[in-house]
């Protein structure tokens, strides 16, 4: 099992995202990951936030065995093909380290405030799975690639620089939509995440379920599912008190992960034994030496 932490990157400074950065390169971590928004989430708008690619990109610069990415890039910011170019020239900086996620994008006021257009979801849903196609193509192939798409197109555009990693970047797409997001990922992507901030709980009932849902739509694509990577972003609380306890599952669903450090090592050890490779933590206070090396103690060592 390996382990990483999705580090704030709004309502915070600069200086703590150094010292999480340092913190997880120096100890036992082997991920870091930071979220895609131009304003924080909730009604607090005004707040600091700090632009999610270029954060890895400086984190990169930084670091010399941490793999990175995002939970996850929103494809309505940019453009795949731009996307693509980006994740390559990362992953030759970062010596094959990268790791591209992409989701289709949900935040429609920071849509507002910055003047991009906010599609529906179907058409998101759509301009994401092209983005998908897009980028993999980009990806795999050995010279310049032609697309036509509804939304996106390329002429004979070459991705030079290509990938550092063999035989690519993972792509892991973002989200867990039963019909089109999970049937994405099995026709386009490398990972699956199961998201703890989505409020849908983290139960090994729920996990378990959209599992199957890709499997179903790995067989009826021919594709085998265990070409798929299982990971999971999990907010944690690591507490006694019975109370903070069921706030914490009360605000984000059952089964999510807060208890004492032994209920979290069995919770973590039942998704083990379902496929889970990667656990990416969150909830940690951005910059908070202490928690995260807590956490190594209390939980990581137990698995290594």
């Amino acid at each position: 099992m390996r382990f990483g932490v999705q580090v704030n990157c709004y309502r915070t400074t600069w200086q703590d995202i150094k010292a999480s950065i340092e913190t997880l390169e120096a100890g036992r971590w082997s991920s870091l990951w930071f979220a895609d928004h131009f304003l924080p989430p909730g009604q607090d708008e005004h707040h600091t936030a700090f632009e999610g690619y270029t954060l890895i990109a400086v984190a990169a610069g930084m670091t010399q065995k941490l793999r990175l990415g995002h939970l996850v890039l929103g494809n309505t910011y940019r453009n795949p093909a731009l996307v693509a170019k980006m994740a390559a020239t990362l992953d030759q900086a970062s010596a094959g380290r990268f790791v591209l996620a992409l989701g289709a994008a949900w935040f429609q006021r920071e849509h507002e405030a910055f003047g991009w257009r906010f599609p529906p979801m179907k058409e998101r849903q759509d301009r994401f799975q092209e983005a998908c196609e897009l980028i993999r193509k980009l990806f795999q192939a050995d010279g310049p690639v032609d697309y036509e798409g509804q939304y996106y197109r390329l002429d004979q555009a070459p991705l030079s620089p290509s990938c550092h990693q063999q035989p690519h970047v993972p792509i892991m797409v973002g989200g867990t939509g039963e019909r089109r997001t999970l049937r994405t990922l099995a026709m386009h992507g490398d990972i699956f995440n199961l998201d703890g901030w989505a409020r849908q709980g983290m139960s090994r009932e729920l996990y378990r379920h959209k599992a199957q849902v890709l499997e179903r739509h790995c067989e009826d694509i021919g594709r085998d599912p265990a070409e798929i990577q299982r990971t999971l972003l999990m907010p944690l609380r690591i507490t006694e008190d019975k109370a903070v306890q069921e706030r914490f599952v009360e605000a984000l669903g059952p089964g999510s992960v807060a208890g004492p450090k032994s209920y979290v090592i069995d919770r973590i050890g039942e998704f083990a034994a379902d496929g889970v490779e990667e656990i990416m933590f969150g909830a940690l206070r951005t910059g908070d030496v202490e928690a995260y090396q807590q956490v190594e103690e209390d939980i990581i060592a137990a698995f290594h």
